[in-house]
């Protein structure tokens, strides 16, 4: 069972335990309504209590947020690299072929189903595309994936890709401001469409070597094929991808790697900065 705590300060006496359960623990509604229901979901100084209890200095509030249900995918024993984790998160590493969720082929729940076993129901946070490669954000219960998803895209939660594009930009530096949607075709393809969700992406120009450029990306939005589409769009595809741009013999996925998350832990307040190194497939394109 895992277990959230809060010490009622004198400044939080007289507020309701869902006050302080939504104020200061940053819990869903769902979230609350799940937990009241079980037996010792919700505890006053180790007591099951109602939400609309009121709460005096230095009572004890606990609350359980477990998980219930499985991870369903079948374990995969596969090698994974791990550069951070604790018990409510882990940073992974993905290489390039592994797919998040998937059937008939290695995917990142089935590799977690066998090391963390299938009663922890793991949840990705920032999914990256089956060839893309680098840091990518699982959780291990609901209430923790909640909150990294609001912290996403904001100065709490930052992510820098690895690029290497056809071509080279005309600018150091610049932003893509392009709404994406759904393509009108099947399959997984996306489009720019000014009816579109709004999409930004923010670029810097690292190096040009013959002819292909090495990017440093940052989303400030989370559409499906953002940075693919907008490179796309401005004429300078990723080097590899043949669904916006071209296919190419010196790499088998487009030339994309999540490099560098920096973020605030949601429970402890720890600030965190991971960076996984350029990939050997991406570095001998330049």
């Amino acid at each position: 069972m895992k277990r959230l705590t809060l010490t009622i300060t004198p400044e939080q006496a007289g507020r309701t335990v869902e006050s302080l359960l939504r104020r200061e623990l940053s819990m869903a509604a769902g979230q609350i309504s799940s937990a009241k229901f079980r037996p010792d979901g919700i505890l006053l100084n180790g007591c099951r209590v109602r939400v609309t209890q009121r709460v005096n200095a230095g009572d004890a509030l606990s609350v359980d947020i477990s998980d219930r249900g499985q991870n369903e995918a079948e374990p995969v024993a596969l090698p994974l690299t791990f550069r951070w984790e604790d018990a409510y998160f882990a940073v992974i590493d993905k290489p390039a072929g592994i797919s998040v969720y998937g059937e008939n082929q290695p995917n990142i729940a089935g590799i977690l189903a066998d090391r963390w076993g299938k009663d922890v129901k793991f949840h990705p946070v920032n999914r990256l595309d089956v060839g893309t490669t680098g840091l990518m954000v699982v959780t291990k219960d609901g209430y923790t994936h909640d909150r990294l998803r609001r912290m996403l895209h904001t100065d709490s939660f930052l992510r820098e890709y690895l690029a290497v594009a056809e071509g080279a930009l005309p600018q150091a530096q610049g932003s893509i401001e392009l709404p994406i949607s759904r393509a009108p075709v099947e399959g997984t393809r996306r489009a720019i469409d000014p009816s579109g969700l709004p999409a930004r992406t923010a670029y810097e120009v690292l190096s040009v070597i013959r002819g292909r450029t090495l990017l440093c990306l940052r989303l400030y939005t989370g559409r499906t094929h953002q940075i693919r589409l907008h490179l796309s769009a401005i004429g300078h595809p990723l080097v590899g991808d043949a669904l916006y741009g071209m296919p190419d013999a010196a790499i088998s996925r487009p030339a994309l790697h999540s490099h560098r998350i920096r973020l605030i832990h949601p429970v402890t307040g720890e600030l965190l900065e991971l960076t996984s190194p350029l990939p050997e497939d991406m570095r001998a394109l330049l």
